[in-house]
């Protein structure tokens, strides 16, 4: 979800500013795993935006022009089964079907050509239309996708991760930029053999005049009955493998006597029938779809503590990219990582960090929080001004701009492509 998620802004932001971006993805089925309706998972369609959609004047191009935004959609093949070879014949579907459209963009000479991962399988042929055009080839990893899935037990042996690794370096080393979005994950990077002139850290980023704390009490208390004064802990994001979503509802059965403490789950995703049916026979839990943009604010808000559970082994690998809007809401948050990651080193300060997948120690935690108001406040504040100061959209957006326009790599175009 949160990948296209930040390509979606980027790719408008980008057109907002007077660049021409042509994006080349799938038809959203993200969190339901299901192409949404109107769109097609076996045939191609094209959707041409123009003019400012984001909360900002357009800018003219060098060629004198307003920018603009053409998304080409590829037939992707989209099932339920996340198993290895499900997930493979899923992200091998898009790569093939994007090829030729890929490759008609030759003509239209982009100066960039930037590929996203997840899925590395799109590279190869983003990096050949770079090379065809002579234009300048950016790979941005939003996620380690083959180590993730490695480290989770997604994908199998160590003679078959060795092959796939190798795949990886190789096409790792023929972008002329490669990106991500945390230090430790640039020294990931390195570890692959990327040099240092060639890294770019691009972090994710929140519109902090969208996501921001509330005065009063969120709308959401009223509607799900729970007192003003009341603690909620809030797990809100995609309900998938990685997230080790099975401490949340241990968690809650352990901290079931405690009054005045609530559990808020919110999302959708693969692990979420497993999820509430786990839930369901706890009276201090509640569980609710996947809510609209237009709410996601007065959700946020709803947290007193924000739950951002991690697996063992995800860590490092992935960023969350739900984090930007927690510490945008100016709540404190519990993850469930290891002392020394990224994640840890990020939410110090902002929140407390406990032992992944153990539930007594979340609880712990918990606890700490609910008991302490003032300790709440200090970790929200800390929250809220790093995501202001560091996090900010159009900061982060205008960095990466510059970074292109430093580099000589753009002057009016760009061309992306997604998943």
């Amino acid at each position: 979800m949160g990948v296209g998620k930040y390509t979606g802004e980027m790719a408008t932001w980008l057109a907002d500013r007077g660049h021409d971006v042509r994006a080349v993805t799938a038809p959203p089925f993200n969190p339901e795993w299901k192409v949404f309706s109107g769109y097609s998972g076996s045939r191609y369609q094209r959707e041409v935006h123009r003019g400012a959609a984001m909360d900002q004047s357009p800018v003219l191009s060098e060629k004198g022009q307003l920018g603009g935004l053409v998304v080409f959609r590829c037939p992707m093949w989209v099932s339920k089964e996340h198993s290895g070879i499900y997930r493979l014949l899923h992200l091998g579907s898009f790569a093939i079907s994007s090829i030729p459209v890929m490759l008609s963009q030759i003509a239209w000479k982009p100066d960039v050509v930037i590929a996203i991962e997840p899925t590395l399988f799109c590279a190869p042929a983003a990096w050949a239309t770079g090379r065809l055009c002579r234009a300048r080839t950016w790979l941005h990893i939003q996620d380690f996708e083959i180590d993730a899935g490695f480290e989770l037990g997604m994908l199998g042996s160590q003679s078959s991760r060795r092959m796939v690794s190798w795949f990886e370096r190789g096409c790792i080393a023929g972008f002329d930029y490669v990106s991500t979005i945390s230090a430790k994950m640039l020294t990931m990077l390195a570890q692959k053999g990327v040099s240092s002139a060639r890294c770019v850290l691009f972090p994710n980023w929140v519109d902090t005049g969208v996501i921001f704390p509330l005065t009063g009490p969120s709308e959401f208390r009223k509607e799900l009955g729970i007192p003003d004064n009341d603690i909620v802990a809030l797990y809100s994001g995609n309900m998938a493998t990685k997230q080790g979503l099975e401490i949340l509802t241990e968690t809650a059965w352990q901290l079931q006597s405690r009054k005045g403490l609530w559990f808020v789950f919110c999302g959708e995703g693969p692990g979420k029938e497993g999820l509430v049916e786990r839930a369901s026979k706890l009276a201090n839990v509640l569980c609710l779809p996947l809510q609209p943009l237009e709410r996601l604010n007065s959700l946020l808000n709803l947290a007193d503590i924000h739950l951002l559970p991690q697996k063992t082994g995800a860590a490092d690998l992935v960023m969350p990219s739900k984090l930007t809007g927690i510490l945008a809401s100016g709540r404190p948050v519990v993850a469930t990582v290891f002392e020394g990651t990224q994640l840890a080193r990020v939410v110090r300060g902002k929140g407390l960090v406990t032992t992944p997948e153990d539930p007594s120690a979340l609880a712990s935690a918990i606890v700490k929080l609910s008991d302490d108001p003032a300790l709440r406040k200090t970790f929200g504040m800390n929250a809220r001004a790093y995501a202001v100061f560091e996090l900010d959209k159009n900061k982060v957006l205008s960095r990466f701009e510059k970074q292109l326009q430093a580099g000589r790599l753009a002057r009016s175009t760009a061309i992306e492509e997604v998943t």
